[in-house]
């Protein structure tokens, strides 16, 4: 099959296209999927460069976010069948240990994202759980459908279960043209919140405010902590910070007291200092997340199909020019999500 495969660790150049890698081949339990297309994450760069302490064996294939096709399914499956239009939840769990059975399937001590550890989208095929294959919203493009699971999961898990948003929160929402900005701003209003976003240009703020965001503040230009305090003198209930070293102190000292801090990703460092008085004398929280619950969804994707909330595709990619898909995302030129058009 063609594919893009990661061929050492580094630099984008190590991603090499391929037309003879061989087909996966499927369990009784699993499901084979026509990739028609497959979204980048910062995921993939992290471990394309081999910055996760989780390394898989090379060669590898990228891709969490994948629309598709079924093409072929166990003897076991049931709940999906051959040429039926899918996404892939890129959550992979054990299915039955304790977590898995409660729902809460991302805290598995057996947990993987697809393209971390096993091989990914950025292909032809590719196998996953007939549990992890959900039907594609028959509103969107391939490319669309592709563009929000891994986002919009991990952002449902921290405003909504974490953050525990409710239509009078205030959240502020860091780097709001990115993947999960995008998620962020969009659910947050969906939940009839007050939405603070940084951007760092006039074309990104203005399109973050066509997306919802009440207020855009440049993280380039302008003080964050002092505009946000300018606007709401307590703080805001909910900060979400993807971002890391740079920013999750600032995260805190915008926060109210009581409130809470939602972070995920390291785009700019992991270690961070914070004042431990300034925390629980304020009774600040700070939620770590890790993806969220598989079942979340199902509802996030009826939300999709009900137009409540839209994908926001940045640019379409070939599968062979997946060199110059990484380059584009690691720019920060985006807006929203870099797709590879595969089938």
């Amino acid at each position: 099959m063609k594919a893009v495969i990661l061929e050492n660790f580094g630099d984008e150049k190590n991603l090499k296209y391929v037309e003879d890698f061989p087909i996966p081949d499927i369990r009784e339990d699993e499901v084979l999927v026509r990739v028609k297309a497959v979204a980048l994450n910062h995921l993939d760069v992290w471990v394309r460069m081999g910055a996760l302490a989780v390394k898989p064996e090379l060669p590898h294939i990228l891709g969490s976010d994948v629309s598709g096709v079924v093409e072929k399914v166990g003897s076991l499956v049931k709940n999906v069948k051959v040429g039926e239009e899918v996404i892939v939840a890129p959550g992979l769990s054990c299915g039955v240990c304790y977590e898995c059975q409660s729902g809460r399937d991302n805290l598995c001590k057996d947990y993987d994202i697809l393209g971390l550890k096993s091989k990914g989208g950025y292909a032809e095929f590719v196998k996953v759980p007939a549990r992890n294959v959900l039907p594609k919203p028959k509103s969107l493009s391939f490319e669309e459908s592709a563009s929000y699971p891994l986002t919009f999961l991990t952002v449902w898990n921290a405003l909504v279960r974490k953050g525990g948003i409710k239509p009078h929160s205030r959240v502020l929402i860091w780097a709001g043209s990115s993947g999960v900005g995008v998620a962020g701003i969009q659910i947050a209003k969906l939940f009839g919140a007050f939405v603070i976003a940084t951007a760092g240009d006039e074309r990104k703020a203005k399109m973050c405010k066509d997306l919802g965001a009440d207020v855009v503040i440049n993280h380039y230009e302008e003080d964050v902590v002092k505009k946000v305090r300018g606007l709401f003198k307590e703080g805001v209930d909910i900060v979400m910070d993807h971002v890391g070293e740079a920013t999750f102190w600032r995260s805190v000292e915008c926060l109210k007291k009581g409130g809470r801090l939602v972070f995920f990703g390291t785009t700019t460092g992991s270690k961070a200092e914070i004042d431990i008085r300034y925390v629980f004398v304020r009774e600040i929280e700070l939620l770590g997340v890790y993806m969220g619950p598989r079942a979340d969804l199902f509802k996030i994707t009826e939300l999709f199909e009900r137009g409540l909330l839209k994908p926001v595709v940045d640019k379409v990619f070939d599968l062979k020019d997946a060199q110059e898909a990484h380059r584009y995302l690691e720019s920060s030129k985006h807006f929203g999500k870099v797709v590879l058009k595969v089938g």
